[in-house]
C-alpha cells in the first residue's frame, strides 16, 4: 500500500520547456528494462518517483553543486542504475534491513535503493548541509517514509549510540580509498552485517592496502564482485566486507584524521569511480 500521503505521479515539477532534458515515458521504460537486468522490478509508481527525483536533481543542480553528471542518460546509468547494482551483493528481496549510506551526496546509492525497496529502513549521512537540504526535498516530495537524514561527519556520527553498530548494511560510493573508507563505515555496521563499497577499476591492490584497517576495525573481506551496469561501459566492482567483530571504541578517530593518517600507513589513494 502506498498510504494516504503517497506521492502523486503527475506532480513531477516538470517545466514543459525542459521536457527534452528530462526524458519522456519511453525513456523511463528504458530504466525499467535495465533495472530488470539487475534483478530489480520497478512498477509504474516507482518509475514516476525516479522521474521526479531526476527533475528535482536538475532544478537544484542549477543553484547547488550536487553532481557533475546531470544529463539524463548519465543520471540514468551512472547514478540510478549504478546505485541499484548494490543489490547484487544482497539477498533479494532485502526486507526490512537497516541500511546507512555514508557520504550520500545527492542520495546515491541510498535513495534509488529506497525507491526500489520501500521496506528498507534508510539513513542518509552527509556532511554538506546544502546537499542534505536537497535530500530532505526529495524525501518530502516523493513521500518516502522511514528515512533519516543526518548532517554530520562520519567520524562523529559513528560515536552516537543511536547509530553505532546499528545497521545491517553500510554502503559507500566514491567516498575514499579502502583504508579510509572502512574506518568511516565499519563502526556503523553490526556484527554479522556487511559493508558494500562501490569501486571503479579492479580494487585488489586497494583492498590489500586495507588489510590492517580491516583487522583493527573488526572487518574481513567477503568478496569482490565485478558488476556490469546496463548501458555503462566502464567497469564497476562491489567490495563486500563482513563485520566479524565489534569495532574498538576509539574508532573512528577525530574528523580528518582517517584521511590524513590511514590505518596501516597507506597514503590517501584513489581508484574512485568517476560518479560526479
Amino acid at each position: 500500500m502506498r498510504g494516504a500521503q503517497a506521492f502523486e505521479p503527475c506532480a513531477l515539477f516538470v517545466d514543459p520547456g525542459k521536457r527534452d532534458r528530462i526524458g519522456g515515458v519511453g525513456t523511463m521504460k528504458e530504466l525499467k528494462e535495465r533495472a530488470a537486468a539487475l534483478g530489480v522490478a520497478l512498477d509504474e509508481y516507482q518509475i514516476a518517483q525516479f522521474q521526479a527525483y531526476y527533475a528535482l536533481l536538475q532544478q537544484w543542480n542549477e543553484r547547488t553543486n550536487l553532481t557533475a553528471i546531470a544529463d539524463y542518460w548519465g543520471v540514468l546509468t551512472k547514478h540510478f542504475l549504478d546505485s541499484l547494482s548494490c543489490v547484487l551483493a544482497l539477498e533479494l528481496p532485502p526486507g526490512e534491513l537497516r541500511l546507512i549510506d555514508v557520504g550520500s551526496g545527492a542520495g546515491f546509492p541510498g535513495l534509488p535503493l529506497k525507491i526500489a525497496f520501500p521496506e528498507i529502513h534508510l539513513t542518509l549521512l552527509e556532511a554538506n548541509a546544502k546537499k542534505t537540504a536537497f535530500l530532505h526535498a526529495v524525501v518530502d516530495h516523493l513521500h518516502l517514509s522511514d528515512v533519516t537524514i543526518l548532517t554530520a561527519r562520519a567520524e562523529e556520527a559513528a560515536h552516537d549510540p543511536a547509530h553505532r553498530e546499528a545497521y545491517d548494511v553500510a554502503v559507500a560510493r566514491a567516498l575514499a580509498a579502502m583504508p579510509v573508507l572502512v574506518e568511516l563505515c565499519l563502526p556503523f555496521v553490526r556484527c554479522g552485517g556487511v559493508l558494500i563499497a562501490q569501486k571503479g577499476d579492479p580494487p585488489a591492490a586497494e583492498v590489500a592496502a586495507a588489510q590492517e584497517a580491516l583487522r583493527l576495525l573488526g572487518g574481513q573481506l567477503g568478496h569482490i564482485q565485478r558488476v556490469h551496469v546496463p548501458g555503462l561501459d566502464a567497469v564497476r566492482h562491489l567490495v563486500v566486507v563482513d563485520k566479524v567483530a565489534a569495532t574498538p571504541a576509539r574508532y573512528p578517530r577525530r574528523p580528518g584524521v582517517p584521511s590524513r593518517r590511514p590505518l596501516g600507513g597507506t597514503r590517501r589513494g584513489a581508484n574512485l569511480p568517476q560518479m560526479g
